[in-house]
């Protein structure tokens, strides 16, 4: 027999930062200034990571401590992502859109021992003065007035100046936890998911190779917050293969966004749904260059097919469907169409959740506990395990989201034979009428197909007769007129008749949670509250 052996070599982001900074330095991060960008290349990015790593060393911070970042995408948190988890220490992406109560909680729960913060967050970290006792230093990127946070602070810049070049980096164990990030807290508290360095390193090959098709010399642009699961990964994967990193900083409304695409010229993106819909409306009243781009990579909810149809018919836009959890790193699922399919064709495909990525096992779960088929029919609880994907949460006991060594992830969907998934609804999400399911999700999508709707989210609310019936809220464009019985005639020819809803409210914006997902927790706070003013369309 051959011997099989191979070396001993762990899978850490060290590795990752290693090859990216030798084979690719040329490459560049852009940070967006908001009318022009400044830049550095991914060699003197790696010098700078170094003199990061020698700085926190020089204030304490050992191996195992965590350090946290409350900032925007730009620069200094790529050059956070790297340093931190290469000296040993853990990175903890701080959410900045948490409320001050969620805010203390995870800065307690994780054990910040630094916080480095962009000058423009600074009062927001001011909210939480008894959680910032904990931590020994506060690191401001920026030279903007920190007196709000209430103690003496060490400039970011000033702290890296001091150093020189050169840090050794060392071996680590590639179970060694290299970052951590907090759910965003919708079903309630926010919880700890802890990444290991070979956790970090398979979701980058993963990803990489699984459908994100990034390549040397491609332009992504990072919208996904880096704070929001790692920027799904999209950070370390550009790295290793040389692909230009565009961050818009603090600029993320649809006219600096689109100014910015204009004027370094991506062709790559990443963002959620709300994200790209701004640009949809700020596109219909103002001509944009948006010539640059091929491809985006669109996750965090549910991507409207609509939105897929109209990027490609006005923009020549490739929309690429992506689902995950922070749980999964986030990678699970892809929406990339089999080949040689003409794009009436292709639409279909790329409407879906996504197909299963390599390196993640998927499964559904019936209400009896029995694994259902792939035939596209069978319904049940997604539940999903692999080498990326946590088996448990920090400092909490949850056993009840975790089933025979699979991660049950909340979502009702279906598998069909070829591995493609499609999410039907969120457990709790999902309304049962008269005994029947509905999705709200797929009446989200049909709402969200008239010209007219900018948002669209559905919640089941009480009903006498059918126990339960379905609830749009809708958000108008500007000018535009609707009622619910023109939107109700027009769901009739898209929907099954017993789905269309009987109650209708419009607003101004439909709420958010903290990552850009509709937030229907609050939106059925506001109804029992009485705040929603319904109105209602005839019964079809």
């Amino acid at each position: 027999m051959v011997d099989s052996t191979m070396m001993e070599y762990p899978l850490t982001v060290t590795q990752l930062l290693r090859h990216g900074a030798r084979l690719h330095a040329e490459r560049e991060v852009v940070t967006w200034q908001g009318d022009a960008a400044r830049r550095v290349t991914f060699g003197d990015a790696a010098e700078r990571m170094e003199r990061l790593a020698k700085a926190l060393t020089e204030l304490g911070v050992g191996h195992g401590d965590v350090v946290g970042t409350f900032c925007w995408n730009h620069q200094e948190h790529v050059e956070a992502y790297f340093a931190v988890p290469c000296m040993g220490a853990v990175l903890h992406t701080l959410n900045i859109r948490l409320f001050p109560d969620q805010l203390d909680l995870v800065i307690r729960d994780a054990g910040d021992k630094v916080i480095i913060l962009d000058d423009s967050l600074v009062g927001l970290l001011a909210q939480v003065p008894e959680a910032l006792e904990a931590v020994d230093h506060l690191i401001v990127i920026g030279d903007g007035d920190a007196s709000a946070l209430g103690r003496d602070v060490l400039r970011y810049d000033e702290l890296l100046d001091a150093q020189t070049p050169g840090y050794a980096w060392p071996d680590l164990d590639e179970n060694d936890a290299a970052m951590m990030c907090y759910s965003s807290g919708t079903t309630g508290e926010p919880k700890g998911v802890v990444y290991s360095h070979r956790s970090q390193w398979t979701h980058t090959f993963g990803g990489t190779a699984g459908g994100l098709r990034i390549a040397d010399g491609d332009r992504m642009l990072v919208v996904v917050p880096q704070f929001h699961a790692n920027a799904w990964g999209l950070i370390y994967s550009c790295w290793i293969v040389g692909a230009d990193i565009l961050q818009p900083e603090r600029f993320l409304q649809p006219e600096p966004l689109t100014e910015f695409i204009a004027a370094e010229r991506p062709n790559l993106s990443a963002a959620v749904p709300t994200v790209w819909n701004g640009v949809l409306s700020l596109g219909q009243r103002t001509r944009l260059d948006l010539s640059s781009l091929e491809r985006v990579v669109v996750g965090g909810a549910a991507v409207p097919r609509s939105m897929i149809e109209r990027f490609h018919d006005e923009y020549g836009i490739e929309i690429v469907q992506g689902w995950g959890m922070t749980e999964m790193s986030p990678l699970g699922a892809l929406a990339i169409p089999p080949p040689g399919l003409p794009w009436d064709e292709q639409v279909d495909w790329r409407a879906k959740t996504g197909r299963i990525v390599a390196g993640v096992d998927m499964r559904i779960v019936g209400e009896d506990g029995t694994e259902q088929p792939w035939d596209g029919k069978a319904i049940g609880e997604v539940e999903v395990r692999g080498p990326w994907i946590t088996a448990g949460y920090h400092n909490v006991e949850t056993p009840e989201r975790f089933h025979d060594g699979w991660l049950r992830t909340g979502d009702v969907g279906v598998i069909d034979p070829k591995g493609y998934l499609q999410i039907v609804d969120r457990v709790k999400d999902v309304i049962k009428s008269g005994g029947e399911w509905i999705s709200s999700v797929e009446l989200e999508d049909a709402i969200f197909a008239h010209p007219d709707v900018v948002e669209a989210a559905v919640i089941g609310v009480p009903d006498e007769r059918w126990d339960e019936r379905p609830m749009a809220v809708v958000v108008v464009r500007e000018g535009a007129e609707l009622t619910p019985d023109v939107l109700s005639a027009f769901l009739q020819e898209r929907v099954a008749r017993w789905w269309v809803p009987e109650r209708w409210s419009f607003i101004d914006e439909v709420p958010k949670t903290s990552v850009g997902k509709y937030d229907k927790k609050r939106l059925r706070h506001s109804y029992e509250r009485g705040e929603l003013h319904i109105a209602r369309a005839n019964r079809p």
